[in-house]
């Protein structure tokens, strides 16, 4: 089966990808080992946040989140986005002089989507936060979609142009023959003339095939879920320096994160729950929403996320390959960033440059040198 553009990885980056490309008129296959949008593309907390971005990844978030305001229209297809704004709440005066040291930095640098609250202003858009809180900062574009339904927006939209997906076979072996990329599965053999690595918590290892390499860890993010709640808060919440994240939805339920790690076991595809961790996430909840001491939980999960050691992304050609580009360990804060990742890969194949600077994402950031 041929292709002009052979994409690895069926999550939201490889989705996306194929969406802008075949825009463009370019022959894509999409190859998902799994399902379209079966780990941490279809599992994760949905944040859409433009706020608290590494300085590195501002200028892509920026114009993903432009793209998230009207992406449905866009797409044609519902992606569950809702702009609820963000606030990370301060437990304290340390908070506050981090969030004040961070804003002297990010309005040298011309960024000014980010606001201070004091203790008053973060009462009124968070009523119910506890009395001992003493501020926060928000971000007015920022909200949240529904995962698994954003990524299939995208594959369909993909489809619309003539994108083709195949699901359940994973790559075998991969390899550069001339002008061609040939992948392999158990089944079929595809050529393309370009490669692009979407492969999420599995990137390292077709970076491997292409010739790169590439410190990737992988862990498994967990999530829980409660039953109906009154609503009390309508923008989604974070915490400065906590692990605190959570949003309400319109049903009343809330969905619960903020970081912590479960376990995942690659080879075989599975993860498992640390309830320690859970419980500790719901009593921070509580610590911070005192309201949420009332909430039972429905439902508890984990995705498997491929992490980097600095927790930026992998972004950009591949270093010891031709045709070849990469897109993966998004380090659990890569769904905001979908729309533009696949908008960048698709100018990388058709014009060889983008309108960012890459280089802290690149893939060889953590070559040795030769003196």
């Amino acid at each position: 089966m041929n292709a002009d553009v052979m994409i690895i990885g069926g999550g939201i980056q490889g989705c996306s990808t194929a969406y802008h490309l075949a825009l463009q008129g370019v022959s894509v296959i999409v190859i998902e080992k799994d399902y379209i949008a079966r780990h941490a593309s279809g599992v994760n907390a949905g944040g859409v946040r433009l706020l608290g971005r590494d300085m590195a990844e501002i200028p892509m978030s920026k114009a993903s989140m432009e793209m998230w305001q009207t992406l449905d229209e866009t797409l044609k297809f519902e992606t569950g986005f809702r702009r609820r704004t963000l606030v990370n709440v301060a437990a304290d005066g340390a908070d506050i002089a981090m969030l004040q040291s961070r804003q002297t930095v990010m309005q040298k640098a011309g960024y000014f989507h980010e606001h201070l609250l004091d203790q008053s202003q973060l009462r009124e858009v968070l009523p119910h936060v506890h009395s001992s809180c003493v501020g926060g900062v928000t971000s007015e574009l920022d909200g949240y979609a529904l995962p698994y339904q954003a990524t299939m927006a995208f594959r369909q939209a993909a489809m619309q142009y003539g994108a083709r997906f195949v699901e359940g076979e994973e790559l075998s072996s991969l390899r550069h023959v001339g002008p061609v990329w040939i992948g392999r599965t158990q089944t079929t053999t595809y050529e393309a003339g370009t490669v692009i690595n979407c492969a999420g918590a599995w990137g390292d290892k077709v970076a491997m095939r292409i010739g790169d390499y590439v410190p990737l860890s992988f862990a498994a993010p967990m999530l829980m879920i409660t039953a109906r709640l009154p609503h009390f808060a309508k923008p989604v919440v974070g915490a400065v320096s906590r692990q605190l994240s959570f949003k309400q939805f319109e049903n009343g339920t809330v969905l619960i994160g903020g970081g912590a790690k479960g376990f995942a076991d690659r080879d075989q595809n599975t993860t498992r729950l640390d309830y320690s961790k859970l419980a500790s996430a719901a009593k921070t909840a509580i610590e911070f929403f005192p309201i949420m001491a009332s909430a039972s939980i429905n439902r508890m999960w984990a995705g498997i996320e491929g992490y980097m050691p600095d927790n930026l992304p992998v972004i950009g050609p591949a270093v010891n390959a031709q045709n070849a580009f990469h897109a993966f360990g998004f380090s659990a804060h890569g769904f905001q960033l979908g729309p533009i990742v696949g908008k960048v890969l698709a100018d990388l194949v058709l014009n060889g440059k983008t309108d960012f600077d890459l280089k802290a994402f690149r893939i060889g950031r953590y070559e040795r040198k030769v003196l």
